[in-house]
């Protein structure tokens, strides 16, 4: 039986987000653009989300997805639309066709969450060696997220630019055991997005792991 993971429906992609998630490293198929809207699943066992991405794309040919990944656990598939409607539609399709329903994905779980202010030099030039987005710069603040399932991070960094647009996405790592988020800015910026975040996370419906 397949088990669903993470069903995540993000509203509005920010501009950041929906740039980072239109790298190369990261759009395998479409990139999504911003404003679009974007469903994100995840199950195991992995090879599961081909079947998934059947469903979705005989159901709906025009559908776009972004991103068709299996790592050695999970496997994801990010579908993207302007359409909100017709995505909800293909989201019901595949609920329907692997016999599930949204709230039956894991409920998010915050391992870690801390704003270090007044970053110093060397760890700044540490950090942007190895980000994917924008630069951390010298003296801004840093908030950073480890969260489980990994894919959370995604949604956690969409929120964060609504609540703060003038923060900067540094990095997100949403595919592995945990997802990491890297933000950047004031201390009030950094502050506004940690209080979103946490706001929407906990309104996300789904069952507690097993341990």
């Amino acid at each position: 039986m397949t088990e669903l993971r993470v069903y995540l429906l993000i509203e509005s992609l920010a501009r950041q987000f929906a740039a980072y998630m239109s790298t190369p490293t990261r759009a395998r198929g479409y990139p999504p653009l911003e404003g679009e809207h974007s469903l994100i699943i995840e199950v195991a066992p992995a090879l599961a989300i081909h079947r998934i991405c059947d469903l979705a794309l005989k159901s709906a040919p025009d559908m776009e997805p972004g991103l068709l990944y299996v790592e050695r656990q999970y496997g994801l598939l990010e579908l993207h639309s302007a359409d909100l409607a017709a995505l909800k539609r293909v989201g019901e399709v595949v609920l329907d066709g692997i016999g599930h329903k949204a709230a039956d994905q894991l409920k998010p779980r915050t391992h870690f969450a801390d704003i270090i202010e007044n970053v110093a030099d060397q760890h700044a030039i540490v950090l942007n060696r190895t980000r994917e987005a924008s630069m951390l710069l010298p003296g801004k603040s840093l908030l950073l997220y480890e969260l489980e399932p990994a894919l959370f991070a995604t949604v956690a960094a969409n929120e964060a630019e609504k609540a703060a647009p003038g923060i900067t996405l540094v990095d997100v790592q949403m595919i592995g055991a945990t997802g990491r988020l890297f933000l950047s800015g004031s201390t009030e910026d950094c502050t506004k997005a940690r209080d979103r975040i946490d706001a929407v996370l906990g309104k996300i419906e789904g069952r507690a792991a097993s341990r």
